[in-house]
């Protein structure tokens, strides 16, 4: 057996261990406001529930290791002391993973992400609606465990309210979990989905993806390209030249001649294909032809 002095190891290192060794994770999505009434929409894999008498759930949004600076949703909880925490379920899992791109400030993370703010009924942060629960909590308290890059922050939070989609619930109002369809966080890019087990989500680029705002209308409102779909797309800094899609359409013209002349649902799923084994510049190369 390999033994380590977690202050031999560099913070990334460590870091790694830990959410490789605790796993697989539930994920907090919490969405929060600013002061001034912005929208912050931000998942966390530090999470889980600890009473239910009061309802008292519990994240922590850590301190970057990069800069040693705080996060926003840590700054708007400190400030408002509300936030909804929305559950991650397989359909809009690679949505969930775009929103978690390091946006600047002010920047509308539901927006960037394709997600839908549906108002909340006791707190001001909106939620997600195409989350199947959805947490509107109060802050009771935060607990900063360092002050140095990694620390966490111990958001404690009270549920005030909370919403369950009817389509995840039995006859008898109790929660379906094969229809809640849950996915939980582990190492590296691995997500584990309770029934399926371990599948690839990569990382949101270090360079800011374009965002599901920035797509074209007929992509952005599809009616074959999935919430998943759109997610993995929006997550390129930049779109392919048309060169590169010419190119593409040669090399491809032998297995799809009439590609150019298809309609937008033909080349939307054809598109899809290629997502469905993560060639995310194919299927814009076929989009865009």
């Amino acid at each position: 057996m390999t033994s380590f002095n977690p202050k031999d190891l560099s913070i990334n290192v460590l870091q790694s261990y830990l959410q490789s060794a605790v796993a697989p994770r539930p994920i907090a999505f919490a969405s929060t406001m600013d002061v001034h009434g912005n929208p912050n929409l931000s998942p966390f894999s530090f999470f889980n529930v600890f009473s239910a008498n009061p309802p008292i759930l519990v994240f922590s949004p850590s301190r970057r290791v990069r800069d040693n600076s705080a996060k926003h949703t840590l700054l708007n909880a400190e400030a408002t002391k509300q936030v909804v925490i929305n559950v991650v379920n397989y359909d809009i899992v690679q949505q969930m993973s775009l929103s978690s791109s390091e946006y600047p400030e002010g920047v509308n993370e539901f927006e960037k992400a394709g997600l839908t703010m549906l108002k909340s009924d006791v707190v001001k942060p909106f939620r997600v609606a195409e989350s199947p629960i959805q947490f509107e909590c109060k802050v009771n308290d935060i607990i900063k465990l360092g002050t140095e890059g990694g620390a966490g922050n111990l958001i404690i939070c009270e549920v005030v309210k909370f919403h369950i989609s009817k389509d995840v619930l039995n006859k008898d109002e109790s929660i379906n979990q094969k229809k809640l369809d849950l996915v939980a966080r582990a190492g590296g890019n691995l997500y584990s989905r309770a029934n399926k087990g371990f599948f690839e989500v990569p990382k949101p680029l270090f360079k800011l993806g374009i965002g599901v705002d920035n797509l074209p209308d007929d992509v952005k409102n599809s009616m074959v390209l999935t919430g998943n779909d759109l997610g993995m797309l929006a997550n390129v800094e930049v779109l392919p030249t048309k060169k590169m899609v010419n190119e593409f359409i040669q090399s491809v013209g032998e297995r799809y001649p009439n590609i150019k002349s298809a309609s937008h649902r033909e080349k939307h799923k054809l598109a899809r294909n290629y997502l469905s084994y993560g060639d995310v510049d194919s299927a814009w190369k076929i989009l865009l032809s």
